[in-house]
């Protein structure tokens, strides 16, 4: 039976997803490299060092490696907090945060179209992208990685929407502006995005559908804006504009294996199946049951979008954890009918329900492993399990939601097992409250020294050009020091040397633990 849409549970989803999103948000410093380096090119498009409007640069030279949407949205609300000396956190993660929660709902409204008046699979889609770790901790970064995701639903609904609508000019303006939403994100990552939805309506034959006198003109309208700022930027900057999607975009990812990508193409298997709990045992079945309902909307559409972004990602020769980003949201929509065929049980629309003896066993399994985690909370109590207890609180909240949920679906009734998918949401939900309320979060923090004490010295002196001896250069040290501190080379000649090393023949002007910022000059160089 056909439901009404759901909008004011997805309002619910969407406002729990936004609250979520601002829970510590400026608790812990910047991260390399992307948000310290995000923060900095909004910090000059505010103070206005552009050698042209809306052009990014870094440290006073022209910035080409991303588009600068979100980095001018970040901007704004910099002006609009009026921040003396450097912008808190929460001014710099705050408009991606709250950006980026908004596939909670996108993604319920995606599935609307795929299933039209399947209520339960609906709001199944955006509870399950609401509960993922990867969603939730990724998008309340100062990365674009999350505003992307958004956009990109966006567009794929627009691409949906063209679909026998009579009056599609509005659509398809919706759609252009998703377009260049894109353009003005991680550009490059619009061809794999459009391709995956245009696949799909390839399958289909949508296009036949499409009156496309009539909407072409405001699609391109709206894609006008992203094509508009990428040829400003070519008029401004010539052929080093082509590094945005060549040398530093497409080109790099595809032809250079950068730093942490030994693992190649397993990076995005280990992603999903690290993130996609607990909701990653439906995802097997989930791929059977749309392949044997390929020739549905929603298998056609599922299949096809996850299969080109895949093509897409899985080959880069540069591969990081967030790179795979973009694949949540069709493993959302791939598994969000099956969750709701365990809670109404309602006949499955192209036949048997698949592998209905496996689904069955899952709710079992559910149960089974949060009493595990249930267990290991309670054993972080013991002195012999001391290294357990920071994870002691999320692990009795997933668990003691997995655990309920599962039983709670193992019944009857189905009230009882409405109750159980919603404790299985809500046991990840309060783990995820709990995990960013401490400094668990960003753990990428932890590899390497902290940068603020470090910078906080370097305040001591206003002499320049202060050199980082035996490390790398740090954004996020750039960042909080307010100036741009390069690898010492072995020409710089006389120089202030940042180190964690003791420094013969120098003078220390300031010291935090082992760091010193020493003044040394060329002859000490070469004495050591």
């Amino acid at each position: 039976m056909a439901h009404t849409f759901p909008w004011r549970l997805l309002l619910i989803l969407w406002v729990t997803a936004a609250l979520l999103s601002c829970i510590g948000l400026g608790n812990l410093p910047l991260k390399d490299f992307d948000e310290a380096t995000v923060a900095r090119v909004a910090l000059e498009f505010h103070q206005g060092t552009g050698e042209a409007p809306l052009l990014p640069v870094l440290w006073n030279e022209p910035y080409l490696n991303k588009a600068p949407g979100l980095h001018l949205i970040i901007a704004t609300l910099i002006g609009m907090t009026n921040s003396q000396g450097l912008p808190s956190e929460w001014v710099i993660r705050i408009a991606p945060a709250l950006l980026s929660s908004l596939i909670v709902p996108l993604g319920g409204l995606l599935q609307w179209q795929l299933r039209p008046g399947d209520r339960d699979s609906c709001l199944g889609t955006s509870a399950i992208l609401l509960s993922l770790l990867p969603i939730a901790r990724h998008g309340r970064l100062a990365m674009l990685d999350g505003t992307q995701l958004t956009v990109m639903a966006v567009l794929w609904i627009g691409l949906l929407r063209l679909h026998r609508t009579r009056h599609p000019a509005g659509i398809s303006l919706l759609t252009g502006l998703a377009a260049s939403g894109m353009l003005l994100l991680k550009a490059p990552l619009l061809l794999p995005a459009a391709a995956a939805g245009l696949a799909a309506v390839g399958l289909g034959q949508e296009w036949r559908h499409w009156r496309l006198t009539t909407a072409a003109p405001t699609l391109l309208i709206g894609v006008l804006p992203g094509i508009a700022w990428h040829l400003w930027h070519a008029w401004h900057r010539g052929a080093s504009a082509l590094w945005l999607w060549g040398g530093d975009g497409a080109g790099r990812v595809l032809l250079e294996a950068g730093e942490g990508s030994d693992l190649g193409w397993r990076v995005p298997l280990i992603e999903l199946l690290e993130g996609g709990w607990p909701w990653l045992l439906l995802f097997p079945i989930a791929l059977f049951g749309a392949w044997h309902a390929r020739q549905s909307r929603w298998g056609y559409w599922s299949l096809s979008t996850l299969a080109v972004l895949a093509a897409a990602i899985l080959p880069l020769r540069t591969q990081l954890p967030w790179y795979s980003h973009p694949l949540w949201l069709p493993f959302a929509l791939l598994c969000a009918p099956l969750l709701a065929w365990m809670v109404n049980r309602m006949p499955w629309p192209s036949g048997a329900v698949p592998m209905r003896r496996i689904l069955a066993v899952i709710p079992a399994l559910w149960a089974g492993l949060g009493g595990l985690l249930l267990i290991a909370g309670v054993a972080s109590l013991t002195p012999a399990a001391q290294a357990l207890i920071d994870y002691r609180s999320p692990a009795l909240a997933v668990g003691a939601g997995w655990c309920t949920g599962g039983i709670l679906l193992m019944q009857n009734t189905q009230s009882r097992r409405q109750l159980g998918a919603l404790s299985l949401v809500i046991g990840n939900v309060t783990a995820l409250a709990i995990v960013f309320h401490s400094p668990l979060w960003l753990w990428e923090l932890n590899e390497s020294w902290p940068v603020r004490p470090v910078a906080g010295i370097t305040a001591s002196t206003s002499l320049s050009p202060i050199r980082l001896k035996g490390f790398d250069e740090r954004p996020s040290l750039n960042w909080y020091a307010e100036q741009r501190i390069r690898r010492e080379q072995s020409n710089d000649g006389k120089n202030l040397r940042l180190s964690d090393q003791p420094q013969p023949n120098c003078k220390i002007l300031a010291n935090t633990g082992d760091w010193t910022l020493s003044d040394c000059d060329n002859m000490s160089m070469k004495n050591e």
